[in-house]
C-alpha cells in the first residue's frame, strides 16, 4: 500500500521529512495506515469504561492498554476526555504481537475502531495528546506512529502547542524536572564514551552533569546495527525520548533503536 511503502522509505533513524509525514499521518489514522500496524488478532469487545489516558475496559470485563504510546504530561481529565471522545462506548478490534498481560492485568494491544478501522494510537498521536514511545520493533508500524507525531509536532497541536514540549539538552534542570517522566530531548552529542559495561552518549563538557544517554552493553549490537557504529553518533543532532533519571545529571537509558532519531544538520 501506498502509506506502508512511504512508511519503509522514511526509515527510523532519518527524520521524517513533511511530504512523508503528511503522507503518512493520512495513513496513520485510516484503513491504510491501519495496515502497518495489523498484527495477530486479539479479539474484539465493546469500550464501557475508560480508566485513564491510554487503558479502557471492554465489557467482557478485559482491561485493555494502547501499545507504542506514552501519554502525555498534563492535567487528567483532558488527558482522559481525549481518548473518551474516540473510544467511549464503540465497538473495536484488537491487534498486537503479545496478549500477554502486565502486571496490573492489562492487556497490550494496538485498537482499531471497528466501524472505520481507524488506528487509535495514530488517532492519539495526530492529536498531540500521546507521544510514540519508541518500543515498536516493527518498522512500518513506527513509521505510522512516528509520522502521526511527527505532524502534530509540525502542526503544533496538542502537548507540541507548548515550546517546553521538547526539552533542550543544553538546558539539563530543565530536564532534571521531569524526573520519572517521559521526555523527547533534542541535542548535539558532544561525545561518546565508554565506562565499563556502559557507553554514554554525552551531551554536555561536564560529563557528570550534563545530559547523557546510556546505552548497556547488550544493547550495544542493536546500534551497530541500525547506524555505522554507535560512536558515528558524536557531533550528530538527534532527538531522543525514554524516561528521565537522575545520577549526577539527567539520564536517558536507551532499551530501544526507535527512541533515538537523527535530526541533520551537522
Amino acid at each position: 500500500m501506498k502509506g506502508v511503502t512511504g512508511a519503509r522509505r522514511c526509515g527510523e533513524w532519518v527524520a521524517v521529512m513533511s511530504t512523508c509525514s503528511l503522507m503518512l499521518v493520512v495513513a496513520a489514522t485510516g484503513p491504510a495506515g491501519a495496515a502497518g500496524c495489523e498484527f495477530e488478532p486479539q479479539g474484539e469487545g465493546r469500550v464501557i469504561e475508560i480508566i485513564d489516558a491510554r487503558t479502557f475496559r471492554l465489557a467482557d470485563g478485559r482491561e485493555i492498554r494502547l501499545a507504542g504510546i506514552e501519554p502525555v504530561v498534563t492535567e487528567k481529565a483532558r488527558r482522559t476526555s481525549a481518548l473518551s471522545a474516540i473510544l467511549a462506548g464503540r465497538d473495536v478490534t484488537l491487534r498486537g504481537e503479545d496478549d500477554t498481560p502486565d502486571r496490573y492485568g492489562r492487556q497490550p494491544a494496538f485498537v482499531f475502531l471497528a466501524s472505520s478501522g481507524t488506528l487509535v494510537q495514530g488517532q492519539l498521536l495526530a492529536q498531540g495528546e500521546a507521544l510514540f514511545s519508541g518500543a515498536v520493533t516493527n518498522k512500518d508500524c513506527a513509521s505510522v506512529l512516528t509520522a502521526a507525531e511527527a505532524e502534530a509536532r509540525q502542526a503544533k497541536r496538542g502537548t507540541w502547542a507548548d515550546p517546553a514540549a521538547i526539552k533542550n539538552a543544553e538546558s539539563p534542570g530543565d530536564i532534571l524536572a521531569g524526573i520519572g517522566r517521559f521526555t523527547v530531548v533534542e541535542g548535539r552529542v558532544l561525545s561518546v564514551r565508554q565506562a565499563g559495561a556502559t557507553t554514554y552518549l554525552n551531551f554536555g563538557r561536564n560529563w557528570t552533569r550534563g545530559f547523557a544517554v546510556t546505552i548497556s552493553r547488550r544493547m550495544v549490537p542493536a546500534f551497530e546495527a541500525a547506524v555505522t557504529g554507535v560512536k558515528s553518533l558524536e557531533n550528530q543532532r538527534i532527538r531522543v525520548r525514554g524516561f528521565v533519571e537522575a545520577r549526577t545529571g539527567p539520564r536517558i537509558e536507551l532499551l530501544r533503536v526507535g527512541q533515538v532519531e537523527l535530526l541533520g544538520g551537522n
